[in-house]
């Protein structure tokens, strides 16, 4: 069964990827709804558009929340205190935003009426993996807090789904490349800033396997999973990814990039150094293929060249020392709680 999905409330809508996918689905003709808490601002959003609202709120207030619905048809869960570094916070802070609010909000949003509800988890709930290749029923094995209340929140939200109310999860890889609200906190994004910036690569570990994601790519499956039919998405979780590599071989694409687009910075060089941070997974992405017939159309390569032209472009100015390019930095500034 197909829906008129035409009212679009994005949780997190003024974030990274949001600040991609809102323009995107307004020139799809949808309205959109953004509901965020305006950490990062949102002068790069097309306010002037008749069909963008921005509400600035807190999704732990389901109250608010369930107002925000009515007459929403779709709700896009892009919300959250991202990444595992941002747990050096507050983790009363991760735990409420990330975790406590999830089923209120869920809840909320099915009594207002809303039909269907796309959850944005992460691969990372699989932690570190040796097999060749991590599918959907891989046991999940969270080794931060955010993986694990990322993974929690999965079945919370199944428990909801019913004819009149979809529910769908996304495990989508690391994302990448250049948006709007720009964060240069991310794998990719940062080995590029580094390259540019400095002419130096500093890579933690390196033998780490890490899927990444076209941030170009994850906003075409988010506009797409409004579109698909109730019943091939209903009670579904999938995995997203591209190009399984791991950090070295990430570093080496960087490099190249970096070189052709900033010849006179070459030669570019690469330094490795112990890491922590061992997460390492090979995801598998065939379902989705299967299921949808999504698959990426950008690659790492790209992600790193659009980052090279906003460099170019002069939209990505003070890049090292910048708070608002860095999710944590940004949180600690402004003293979130």
């Amino acid at each position: 069964m197909t829906q008129d999905l035409n009212t679009v409330l994005i949780t997190g809508g003024a974030g990274y990827v949001g600040s991609l996918l809102v323009p995107r689905l307004l020139q799809a003709g949808k309205k959109v709804i953004v509901y965020d808490i305006l950490y990062y601002g949102c002068d790069f959003l097309p306010s002037d558009n008749p069909n963008l609202t921005i509400l600035k709120a807190d999704i732990r207030d389901s109250s608010t929340f369930g107002k925000a619905c009515k007459g929403v048809d779709a709700v896009i869960h892009l919300a959250c205190i991202s990444n595992d570094a941002s747990f050096v916070l507050d983790e009363k802070l991760s735990t409420t935003v990330n975790l406590e609010a999830f089923e209120p909000m869920v809840a909320a949003a099915k009594k207002a009426g809303v039909k269907r509800f796309i959850y944005a988890s992460t691969s990372s709930v699989y932690g570190i993996s040796e097999a060749p290749d991590v599918t959907e029923d891989h046991p999940l094995l969270p080794i931060t807090l955010y993986n694990d209340f990322k993974g929690r929140c999965e079945p919370i939200l199944f428990q909801y789904m019913d004819d009149d109310f979809t529910c769908v999860t996304i495990r989508p890889a690391t994302v990448c490349g250049y948006a709007p609200r720009l964060r240069l906190d991310l794998s990719v994004n940062i080995l590029t800033n580094h390259a540019i910036t400095n002419g130096k690569i500093l890579v933690f570990g390196g033998t780490q396997l890490r899927p990444n994601l076209n941030v170009k790519d994850v906003c075409r499956l988010y506009e797409q999973l409004l579109e698909v039919p109730c019943e091939t998405i209903q009670g579904e979780t999938f995995n997203c990814g591209y190009q399984n590599l791991t950090i070295a071989k990430i570093a080496g694409i960087v490099k190249t990039v970096v070189e052709e687009e900033f010849s006179d910075r070459a030669p570019i060089t690469v330094e490795t150094t112990p890491s922590d941070d061992m997460r390492s997974y090979h995801i598998n992405s065939d379902k989705i293929k299967e299921k949808l017939g999504f698959e990426p159309d950008h690659s790492i390569e790209d992600a790193v060249r659009s980052l090279c032209n906003a460099f170019k472009g002069g939209k990505i100015p003070n890049s090292m020392n910048d708070d608002r390019y860095y999710n944590v930095r940004t949180m600690q500034a402004i003293e979130a709680k």
